[in-house]
């Protein structure tokens, strides 16, 4: 058990649960649970969530030491792009599922963060990697995760502020006209498919920004700022302006859905990611290089581009 003693200020207001939050890191509804089970207390008596905070009480704050998770850990290989005492971001796999559930508890991110020799200082009263956000299972790059409850907080403030810059690296079917752009509607449950997203009237505010990074004769790579993070929400974004992503099975055609030769998967990769540190608040800026298996589709269409021009493919081989 861990004892924060906190003194109110003269200037402190508003709801016990929220300045307690707000001063110890923990989230909202973790101090709520420890309120709820009788560790918060002012001068030795017990608080309610929703009571008013009242200058110069002297709050006691007991943090039971956290619970293991159980989960089995698992030596899957993971590539640290970035850690210190409180974050890590992880260059994701395609393929791999971030988080488990009901029927797949295994073989997942947490998984294998778990058999790191990482010390987490706890999530909500549970050892475990804190996921802030997420990748789709075939989309792989950069990806957040905190190692205590103090930077899972403040990496869901900058999240829920916008102040997480997360840039996509994407292939789109056809020649994208506008250099820059910006996708400005709606996404909620297709009320025709209900596994599926769609662009609906009465669905969630979610802007996504484009750049033409190269052009690829029938294709674009595009860079896309993820503005807002709703689900599937550049996939669905790009289908609705006629753009849809290479080797996406859900969202495209027939022809983005095959993709160019060599595509594999879904042709979306989590590029960059710029945010404030946890810790001090200094700039953290990550990359990840596209996967290999994303490179060989660009230059595969870059070849065909120079010999549409009767430009013959410079000859990479070993030197004499």
């Amino acid at each position: 058990m861990r004892r924060q003693t906190i003194v109110v200020p003269e200037t402190a207001q508003g709801r016990v649960d929220r300045f307690v939050a707000d001063v110890s890191g923990l989230s909202r509804s973790y101090v709520q649970k420890l309120i709820t089970e009788g560790h918060v207390t002012a001068s030795g008596s017990a608080v309610k969530a929703n009571d008013t905070i009242i200058p110069g009480w002297v709050l006691d704050l007991d943090v039971p030491d956290p619970i293991p998770l159980e989960l089995e850990a698992e030596p899957i290989p993971l590539s640290i792009v970035y850690e210190d005492d409180d974050l890590l971001i992880v260059d994701k796999a395609a393929g791999l599922v971030v988080h488990p559930a009901v029927g797949h508890r295994s073989g997942t991110l947490v998984n294998a963060l778990l058999a790191r020799d990482t010390e987490y200082g706890g999530i909500a009263g549970v050892q475990r990697p804190g996921i802030v956000h997420r990748l789709d299972r075939d989309t792989s790059g950069l990806l957040m995760v905190a190692k205590n409850d103090k930077s899972q907080a403040s990496l869901m403030a900058q999240l829920k502020a916008r102040g997480v810059k997360k840039t996509y690296l994407g292939l789109v079917l056809g020649a994208v006209a506008a250099t820059t752009g910006r996708i400005e509607a709606p996404i909620g449950r297709d009320p025709s498919h209900r596994t599926r997203m769609a662009v609906v009237p009465d669905g969630r505010d979610s802007v996504t920004g484009y750049r033409v990074r190269e052009r690829l004769g029938a294709w674009t790579l595009l860079e896309l700022d993820l503005v807002t993070g709703r689900t599937h929400q550049i996939r669905v974004h790009l289908a609705a302006i006629g753009h849809p992503l290479a080797g996406d099975p859900v969202y495209g055609n027939g022809t983005s859905r095959r993709g160019p030769e060599g595509t594999t998967r879904l042709f979306l990769h989590s590029w960059r990611i710029e945010l404030q540190s946890p810790t001090d608040g200094h700039l953290i800026r990550a990359t990840a290089p596209l996967p290999p298996e994303l490179e060989v589709v660009l230059n595969g269409l870059r070849a065909q581009a120079l010999g549409s021009m009767g430009v013959a493919p410079v000859d990479e081989g070993e030197p004499e």
